[in-house]
């Protein structure tokens, strides 16, 4: 006899808040969402680092100079100020005078600045075309966007799909039909969506040069094709987005806190877009326009080792206007315009200068070809609607250029080896004195006066190509050279360069067996670091092959404590001094005081990096390395572009995966690149429509909710919708305002889901995984909160005196004591000549947890728009069917800034409990000691030490969650002394004697804990 089954529920619930399109089946599920993506944040602020603004000066610079680029149209008005409350404070907008985007009417007549925009279309909330319904929509949504399923398996879905309505109808045929009557009549409903579109287009290129008069190579001889779209409509699509519309700049600007500081974040803060707009202005139609820098980058990727065509030349663009975070969060603010040509030469062809010649022309000759249709609009401004709704007199402009170093040697016509920004000589790279910066003026008259091996041996320049900026106006290749964080900073500098060095410092200082013993020492330190939420764990070290980005930024994580006492303190120093760059160069916001620092940190870097030439590793020095020497150049691309993590090669690299690898893997395989065309078109559109459909008010809540008040409308209710389970003698438990159910502190919770008969949270770990890492949700004014897990573990006893036993603490009651007279008494703490207090009697049971969620700020970590983050502090005795795992935490102290306003702690237990109707929700720890009053000298890490009761036992204390501010990391200091072999990570905050407190766990930390 089978098994009677569920119902389906037809109930839905959508969550309330906004831009928040998930949909749950109950009220308690919609609870649990709420308080896990959602919750308000109403706990203490993190110490921070004090702005030193040096006397206010830079504003008053500012206001003086600002405009002296201007030309002869009469004195500028006095710039628009305007004051901006942010989670940060209160700060001073300089926006600029004259081409500050005013909003105008569709003729291109100004309106007032507070008028409201236009309405963005006419069409019915009601209107779904080209589909016929909400059902329509969401199904060739899920099969192409989210499913990408194939042709064949959508044939097979909508059969069985079909064969299921059929059923139910009884067999009529003309009520059984699914929402496409096969995959290729869906295409063409996507195929129809006229928003998004953007068409592609190709054109084709080959060589016309001399040739030989036999044995053509066949590089000559083969036309080269190049898909793209055109930018102006890609930005057109971009600018209409009304989902930028919080999230755009209209003009460039200059932030200042009150005391007077600059800050640099988003693109138009900075002040190259500044400039440019001091250079349009001098054309007087331009004034009142939005100026729009279109950003572009390209990299090859391979989707295969197979044989065949497996390597593509995706060309990207975006927006300068969009802020840094949208572009980071993957928000369909970075578009594939183009796929470039990849020319191929047989092997003894491969390195002819012919060939590469052509190659680097065909590339700059392609740029030019596919953005000239920008180019009417850098001169002269069109009218266009923007993301908040308004028209402007639109200007467009080339922005910087994403690329690594290879691609930018490329881009800007140089040698390899040469800086693509300044005039230092490859041979003096090292040399902390910069000869001054290349310019397209500068460049033009070397061209006139030197022959091009003068120009290729002296300047780096490459004479025989024709820059594609040469064919607009106001484009400069060598201003639009921005910083790349992942192949410069961390592939580059970190991973090829300072951890390579180590290794062959060893090799030339001890033989070659003691120099294996200890690299397999510092692999199994770093095999031996503690677990972190977000941390990538090295089971066998540093030790493998391919080596990914993430791989190099979870070494930089760990390397420091690793290789201390194995390597000179100089080695140390400079790569602590070094990976401190690093994260100072990946901040959120900058301020000069930051921009200073940050140049003290690569002084010192490049003061220790000497070590590597004392001990002959690098015996000729550091002055051929273009890489290293680009660091120099850090800080001037910030106050040019803003902080650098909007223009990270990162960006691009994580769009391969959605609009090269995936569409490839979707393909035939055959001439695939058509079809990942198509793939990407299709994919354009359905974005658009699901932004236009959701602007409208049209997806909300759930295709349930749609269909049942699409019935209700129709008069066809039916009145048996009740609960999805009934009949069956199911109903969900509610659960009331904080996730819990509403009797679970009055009942023993002995049968619960999600738990194996061994008491472990099943998949629990798994879960709470997933929900780490950037979340939905602003700050709310407040940096960090931490709560308990809703749900309790069962298999714990029920008091506490049952459960210090269970758990080998027996003073657990007393210390829970303590905690309670701390609680009420906050003035006066308990003295040991006290009585000591009593335990109040607690009714109820109490419940363990075994982790609890830590929700803070870290815009400068990868995060979605509004910069939280969440992770999971875990105090559980099996973490994923494995050993145990009792995470540190910092705790706040006494409101210092730093590492000194906090202390620090491991959790060994999670537990709530009710006294007198309020509930407590506690967290028994351990204690640690600061170990000295400054951070280590040598890593640039503070310590700390065990605390220790007279009887040898760890000091333990109970303390209220709101006291933990966030997770903290441990490592520890591994001296000299040699570790087992497979000696296990979790016993590594029971083994030590010492440890550091990681400040480079995460980007968020290295801003705390200094």
């Amino acid at each position: 006899m089978s098994q009677r089954r569920r119902n389906f529920n037809f109930k839905s619930y959508s969550c309330p808040y906004p831009a928040c399109t998930k949909v749950l089946q109950n009220p308690s599920g919609l609870t649990q969402h709420i308080n896990a993506k959602h919750r308000r944040f109403q706990n203490h602020t993190i110490p921070q680092r004090s702005p030193r603004p040096e006397a206010g000066t830079d504003l008053q610079e500012d206001l003086q100079g600002a405009f002296e680029d201007l030309g002869a149209h009469g004195q500028p008005p006095e710039p628009e100020r305007t004051s901006e409350d942010s989670d940060d404070g209160c700060y001073i907008n300089l926006v600029h005078p004259t081409i500050n985007g005013q909003p105008c009417n569709q003729n291109g007549a100004f309106i007032s600045m507070d008028a409201s925009p236009p309405p963005r279309t006419s069409k019915s909330p009601h209107d779904w075309t080209p589909y016929e319904n909400r059902l329509e929509f969401e199904t060739a949504e899920f099969l192409f966007q989210d499913a990408q399923l194939s042709e064949a398996k959508i044939k097979r879905l909508l059969g069985v799909w079909a064969s299921t309505l059929l059923l139910a109808s009884n067999g009529d045929v003309n009520n059984s039909a699914p929402p496409f009557a096969s995959a290729k009549e869906m295409y063409e409903v996507i195929d129809a969506t006229p928003l998004g579109d953007a068409p592609w287009k190709s054109f084709t290129a080959s060589y016309t040069g001399p040739r030989p008069n036999t044995d053509v190579p066949s590089w000559m001889t083969m036309k080269h094709e190049v898909w793209f779209r055109d930018p102006k409509v890609i930005l057109k699509n971009l600018l209409e987005n009304p989902d930028f519309k919080d999230e755009f700049d209209v003009a460039p600007y200059r932030q200042y806190t009150t005391s007077g500081s600059r800050r640099y974040q988003h693109f138009m803060s900075g002040d190259w877009a500044w400039n440019q707009c001091n250079l349009i202005a001098k054309d007087p139609t331009t004034h009142g326009a939005m100026f729009c820098p279109a950003i572009f980058g390209s990299d090859k990727t391979t989707v295969s080792v197979a044989t065949g065509q497996n390597d593509y030349y995706p060309l990207y663009m975006t927006l300068a206007n969009i802020f840094n975070n949208v572009r980071r969060a993957h928000r369909n603010a970075v578009v594939v315009v183009a796929f470039l040509a990849v020319p191929k030469a047989e092997k003894r062809h491969a390195n002819d200068p012919q060939f590469r010649k052509f190659r680097k022309q065909l590339f700059h000759s392609s740029l030019a070809r596919i953005m000239r249709s920008l180019r009417a609009g850098m001169l002269k401004p069109e009218i266009m609607r923007c993301p908040d709704g308004h028209f402007r007199r639109v200007i467009f402009g080339l922005g910087p250029y994403i690329a690594d170093y290879p691609e930018q040697a490329l881009v800007a016509c140089i040698v390899q080896g040469w800086c693509p920004t300044c005039l230092q000589h490859r041979t003096e790279l090292g040399n902390d004195i910069i000869e001054g910066v290349r310019c397209r003026e500068h460049t033009a008259e070397l061209l006139q006066n030197f022959d091009s091996a003068t120009l290729w041996d002296d300047y780096g320049i490459d004479a025989s190509i024709v820059p594609f900026t040469s064919h607009f106006p106001r484009a400069d290749i060598h201003e639009l050279m921005s910083g790349d964080i992942l192949h410069q900073l961390i592939k580059g500098t970190f991973k090829d360069h300072l951890v390579t060095w180590v290794g062959e410092y060893l090799e030339k200082t001890h033989s070659k067996k003691v120099a294996d013993e200890i690299m397999d020492e510092i692999d199994r330190r770093i095999a031996a670091v503690p677990p972190f939420s977000g941390l990538r764990h090295f089971y066998q070290g540093r030790n493998f092959k391919q080596w990914t980005g993430n791989d190099s930024k979870g070494l930089m994580k760990v390397y420091i404590p690793a290789i201390a006492g194995l390597v000179p303190p100089e080695m140390v120093k400079a790569i602590s001094s070094y990976i401190e760059f690093c994260y100072f160069a990946r901040l959120d916001v900058h301020t000069e005081d930051s921009l200073k620092q940050m140049e003290a940190v690569l002084a010192r870097f490049h003061q220790f990096r000497d070590i590597f030439r004392a001990t002959g590793v690098r015996p000729d020095g550091f002055d051929s390395l273009p890489r290293q020497h680009s660091l120099k150049h850090q800080t001037t691309h910030i106050r040019n572009f803003g902080t650098l993590n909007g223009l990270c090669t990162s960006i691009m690299e994580s769009k391969h995966i959605k609009a090269v690898k995936e569409p490839w893997r979707r393909s035939s395989r055959y001439e695939a690149l058509g079809q990942m065309l198509v793939t990407n078109q299709r994919l354009d559109k359905l974005a658009a429509a699901h932004i236009d459909f959701s602007a409208r008010g049209m997806l909300e809540g759930s295709s349930i909710s749609y269909v049942l008040a699409e019935l209700e409308g129709r008069g066809n209710n039916n009145d048996n919708d009740t609960e999805s389970e009934e009949g069956h003698g199911h109903n969900d438990n509610e659960r009331d305002g904080d996730g819990r159910d509403e009797d679970v502190e009055d009942e023993d919770v002995e049968d619960r889901d999600g738990e194996d008969e061994d008491g472990e949270d099943k998949d629990e770990d798994e879960d709470e995984e997933k929900n780490d890492g950037a979340i939905e949700g602003n700050r709310d004014h407040v940096d960090a909160v931490v709560k308990l897990a809703a749900s309790p573990v069962r298999k714990y006893p029920k008091t506490l005196a049952e459960i210090g036993a269970y758990i080998s603490i027996p003073d657990l009651p007393d210390l829970v004591a303590l905690y309670l007279y701390d609680q009420a008494h906050p003035d006066t703490p308990w003295e040991s000549t006290d009585p000591f207090p009593q335990l109040p009697h607690i009714a109820r049971r109490v419940h363990v947890l075994h982790s609890a969620g830590a929700t803070f700020y870290a815009p400068s970590d990868p995060s979605r728009t509004g910069g939280m983050r969440r992770e999971h502090i875990r105090a559980t005795p099996t973490w994923r069917k494995g050993p145990s795992r009792y995470d540190c935490v910092f705790i706040s102290a006494n409101g210092e800034d730093g590492f000194r306003g906090l202390h620090v702690a491991r959790v060994r237990l999670f537990f709530r409990f009710r006294v007198d109707n309020q509930t407590h929700e506690c967290a028994l720890v351990e204690w640690f000691s600061h170990y000295g009053n400054e951070p280590d000298e040598e890593t640039g890490l503070w310590i700390v030490t065990p605390d220790f009761d007279a009887d040898g036992s760890r000091t333990q204390s109970v303390i209220h969650t709101d006291c933990i501010v966030r997770g903290a990391h441990l490592i520890p200091v591994f001296g000299a002394d040699h570790i087992p072999f497979n000696f296990p990570f979790s016993a590594s905050l029971d083994s030590f004697r010492a440890y550091y407190v990681n400040r480079f766990i995460d980007y968020h930390a290295f801003e705390t804990i200094y």
